[in-house]
């Protein structure tokens, strides 16, 4: 048995690269090799890019309010106690609402030493919609 308390590992902040805004990446365990969890912290207007995960993703909304989207899809609002899944290569992103801070708890598995391939950053035209 191992107890990790908070801070156990440090606070990361989201690479511009693959989040618009600002990020916070908290990553409590990475599991024994193919689940990985880390709890995203998306200030007001904070985003992803757009990206998929080989075999999906479940995000756990703790606090706030956000919206996600898929590709082709609406936007839609998420809010504290909501669950998401996302079908494995399905394009997608995730992010706070306009004026709200959001926190989730994201969960994937690695396939071939993967777990998400990024893409496109998301437009302001995308997110305003």
């Amino acid at each position: 048995m191992e107890i990790r308390h908070p801070g156990y590992a440090p606070s990361a902040q989201g690479p511009s690269d693959w989040f618009t805004g600002t990020v916070r990446v908290d990553s409590p365990f990475a599991g024994s090799g193919a689940l990985a969890c880390a709890t995203v912290t998306f200030e007001a207007g904070a985003r992803t890019a757009w990206h998929s995960h080989p075999l999906g993703q479940t995000i756990l909304i703790t606090s706030g309010l956000g919206w996600v989207q898929r590709d082709g899809g609406p936007v839609e609002q998420v809010q504290a106690g909501d669950s998401v899944w996302f079908e494995p290569g399905e394009k997608h992103w995730h992010g706070a609402s306009a004026s709200c801070a959001m926190t989730h708890i994201a969960i994937t598995e690695t396939l071939d030493g993967k777990s998400t391939e990024w893409m496109e950053k998301v437009s302001d035209d995308q997110y305003r919609r």
